[in-house]
């Protein structure tokens, strides 16, 4: 039964033909609903303080991006509404055109967004660099950071950020107990709220951070009769609403281009982020599709003006709320849609109660935020990268002259750097023993073919000389520069041999080997590897010892150079995922058991990485009866690992993996004890023994048996005596392939042995037990090396079956796995 992915979020829930649609609302999406709604309240009433607009505003902002980007946009479980991000640029146009005329521009801002959408640029959007991104972010939290301390140590914000470092001798000395109280207490409450430890801590932290925060402290402000600025919402029938636009024009329209800049991007780049928490969710049973980021840009629009035109403030995608929805559980956009209905329910009906709670109490969770906004972890990528100089100079572009600047800055400051890059090569050429060694350091443009056709011409005609290149980019002048010099190096009884930058020899592609079209180049550095004929080099007299020290590393040094070649190629892109798997420790779904054959890859077969199997290897994937392990001083590390898989690491299914020519299927029906299968009719054409169905030449040649009774490996192999008795057995069904019978006894053996060590499993005690609590599915699985071809037992066959009495009359059947037609679409 394939799986299909539906292109549409409604297509999950769609009822079944003949039956009306009616409005369905999840239990999950009704208590993620309310988890993002205490998160949004507070916040929203701190970031319209942030930006000196009404309060009502945020309330208006956290209502409507909820319900209108939850039905239009593209990104189902992204929550909307007033962000941090925009804080600074809201702050300023208020100050600058009044409140009304920047509703107006929201409204503008809104339909810019609108027009980009049906552009279909929003993918677009991500090509800005994250260090332009984490920047801009970081500079907009020092700016928030520095207003809102004034408002905590009881004063007023000025308005900008160098003006609020002026400002700050003067307020220090002006210090407000009460707000300070208020604020110390919020902080406090806010940063230790999630790590109140035990099972108290469990219930506390069902309540959000951020309202335990602001609830305690508008308790004690209310309780000690504390004398502090509160919040007011005024009637709504005084609400300001958005009037046309006043002032000058190429002003305005810097303002309307800078809101939907930065609305945009943040955004899109809080869909992509959420798309990968809604794919790390363990809990997968509602398939959440993918966010469409035109669809999500245009939701973003509509609500920008609906807000606008309401007297609320610009919208954006929020990770943090979005994050929210996710961890809380939410499976659709009604989470989020509802969310925004319980901000309106409270703005209408819950004004006494807002009207209680410390300015200073809101001021202190919005300089929490911005402090946060300044991300350690993503400095350390930026630097890691490389970028640390665009990171800082977009953050000092921010503070000192304000966002669409910063942003500017940053984007100038990553084209100097990218430039500076790829003009900056570094080549060199030494002599040692004889072999001149040129070394190119850096991306080969043709800037740098000047310099290194000059070093190329130093090179003594008919010498031996080392390339190598160590760069990700060379363009068609380099190419054309350093192939032409070879050719007329090698016509002048030169050699000439290229090397990477790990200083193993690389070489351009040959001819065509007949038969095959291309070259399996992700698998050349295997072992034996091979594809077609080998290519036959020219030697020339007299081999240099630097050229025999190079193939003496190729050949003798293949560990180090593939521990070399991972630390160069591989590391940079997993670092990050191994760090988090690191940090949250292993979460495997499934047990894979498989044999200890070299041949077999199972990150390659599976499709699978890091984190996704726990793999238990052995001799002929073997499953020990419990109680035989341990027999006659042997260990027990199949059943520790079945039961530290099934207990400790709760995996959800275990899957038994045998392979076509292994050799310790070869080695019993080899040894000299070994009975001959029966002739029935279900049996496969070729009854042989190993020694007859391994000929010299095979793939794979059949280990030695032992002499002594007492080699580790005959007390192994007799854990799979039982797979040859049931082979030869007349009350068990031949495992059979599907679409033809074994090719031979050995393969024959191959398949019973993954049937036979399935029974085994159900005998251990923690696999038993998950299997009666139906929260466990037991998978066989037979690869052919020499067909890469995988067969899955049938979900009907014995091994998914009781395993009491025979099965006789119903065959085990392995099925072929065939491509899906996406995949064979790519293909």
């Amino acid at each position: 039964m394939s799986a299909c992915v539906p292109t549409h979020e409604d297509k999950l829930h769609s009822p079944p033909p003949g039956r009306r649609r009616g409005f369905r609302i999840a239990g999950a999406d009704l208590s993620a609903s309310i988890s993002v709604f205490l998160i949004a309240l507070p916040l929203s009433l701190g970031i319209a303080l942030a930006t000196g607009a009404p309060l009502q505003a945020g309330l208006v902002a956290a209502a409507v991006g909820g319900i209108v980007v939850g039905r239009l946009g593209g990104a189902p479980l992204q929550v909307s509404g007033p962000a941090a991000g925009l804080t600074v640029v809201t702050a300023d146009l208020i100050h600058q055109y009044g409140w009304r005329t920047t509703c107006a521009i929201t409204v503008l801002a809104g339909l810019a967004q609108l027009g980009l959408s049906a552009m279909r640029v929003a993918r677009s959007a991500l090509a800005v660099s994250p260090a332009i991104v984490h920047g801009m972010l970081a500079g907009i939290g020092v700016t928030i950071a520095l207003a809102q301390l004034h408002i905590v140590l009881g004063g007023s914000p000025q308005s900008s950020a160098v003006a609020n470092v002026q400002a700050l001798p003067a307020q220090l000395a002006d210090l407000h107990p009460a707000s300070i109280t208020v604020s110390a207490l919020t902080v406090g409450v806010l940063l230790a709220w999630p790590r109140i430890p035990g099972r108290t801590g469990r219930i506390l932290r069902k309540a959000p951070a951020a309202l335990a925060a602001v609830a305690a402290a508008t308790l004690v402000a209310v309780a000690a009769g504390l004398s502090l600025d509160r919040v007011d919402l005024p009637s709504w029938s005084s609400h300001a609403l958005p009037e046309m636009p006043q002032g000058p024009v190429l002003g305005l329209m810097a303002a309307v281009l800078t809101v939907t800049l930065v609305a945009s991007v943040e955004s899109l780049l809080s869909a992509v982020a959420v798309d990968k928490l809604v794919a790390a969710r363990k809990d997968q049973k509602v398939q959440i599709p993918r966010a469409r980021l035109d669809r999500e840009l245009t939701g973003q629009g509509a609500a920008n003006v609906v807000s606008g035109a309401l007297g609320g403030l610009p919208i954006t995608g929020v990770a943090v709320r979005s994050a929210a929805n996710v961890a809380a559980g939410g499976v659709s956009r009604h989470s989020t849609m509802l969310h925004g209905l319980w901000v309106a329910v409270a703005a209408l009906f819950l004004v006494p109660v807002l009207d209680l709670i410390p300015l200073a109490a809101l001021a202190a969770l919005v300089m929490v935020i911005g402090i946060q906004l300044v991300n350690v972890v993503h400095m350390r990528n930026v630097q890691r990268n490389r970028e640390l100089l665009v990171y800082v100079g977009t953050l000092a572009g921010v503070v000192f002259t304000g966002v669409l600047e910063g942003v500017a800055i940053g984007i100038a400051l990553a084209v100097g750097v990218a430039l500076h890059r790829l003009t900056r090569t570094r080549i060199t050429l030494e002599e040692r023993d004889g072999v001149h060694r040129l070394r190119a350091r850096g991306q080969l443009t043709f800037l740098a073919v000047p310099r290194l056709s000059r070093l190329l011409h130093q090179v003594p005609q008919g010498s031996d000389c080392v390339v190598e290149l160590d760069g990700s980019f060379m363009d068609h002048a380099a190419y054309e520069a350093l192939h032409d010099w070879q050719v007329a190096h090698l016509a002048r009884g030169g050699t000439v041999e290229f090397a990477g930058g790990s200083g193993d020899p690389i070489a351009e592609p040959a001819e065509p080997v007949l038969g095959s079209d291309t070259c399996c180049r992700p698998w050349t550095p295997w072992r034996n590897h091979h594809c077609g004929a080998p290519v036959e080099q020219p030697r020339t007299e007299g081999r240099t010892a630097d050229k025999q020290w190079v193939s003496s590393r190729a050949q003798g040094g293949q560990l180090a150079s593939g521990l070399s070649s991972f630390q160069r190629h591989t590391a940079p892109h997993v670092r990050g995922e191994l760090a988090r798997l690191a940090r949250e420790g292993q979460q495997p779904s499934q047990l894979f058991l498989t044999c200890a054959d070299s041949r077999l890859v199972t990150s390659m077969i599976t499709a699978s990485g890091p984190g996704d199997l726990f793999t238990v290897r052995n001799v002929g994937n073997l499953v020990p009866l419990p109680g035989e392990e341990g027999a006659e001083g042997q260990d027990e590390s199949v059943a520790a690992a079945i039961e530290y898989a099934v207990d400790v690491l709760q995996v959800e299914s275990i899957t038994i993996c045998g392979h076509s020519g292994c050799g310790a299927m070869q080695a019993l029906l080899s040894a000299p004890d070994a009975p001959d299968a029966p002739a029935t009719e279900n049996a496969p054409a070729a009854q042989a023994t190993a020694q007859s169905t391994s000929p010299a030449g095979s793939q794979t040649a059949s280990p030695t048996t032992p002499r002594s009774g007492s080699s580790p490996l005959t007390r192994w192999l007799r854990h799979g005596r039982p797979s040859l008795e049931r082979m030869r057995s007349r009350d068990h069904a031949w495992a059979r392939i599907s679409g033809r019978l074994p090719a031979d006894a050995v393969e024959q053996l191959c398949l019973t042995n993954v049937v036979q060590q399935l029974e085994h499993l159900r005998a251990h005690p923690a696999v038993a037990r998950r299997l009666a609590e139906g929260r466990l599915e037991l998978h066989g699985m037979y690869f052919h090396v020499g067909e890469a071809q995988a067969y899955l037992l049938a979900s009907d066959g014995p091994s998914n079956g009781s395993p009491d009495g025979p099965s006789g009359s119903s065959d085990e059947v392995f099925n072929r796995v065939a491509p899906t037609a996406l995949e064979e679409s790519r293909a």
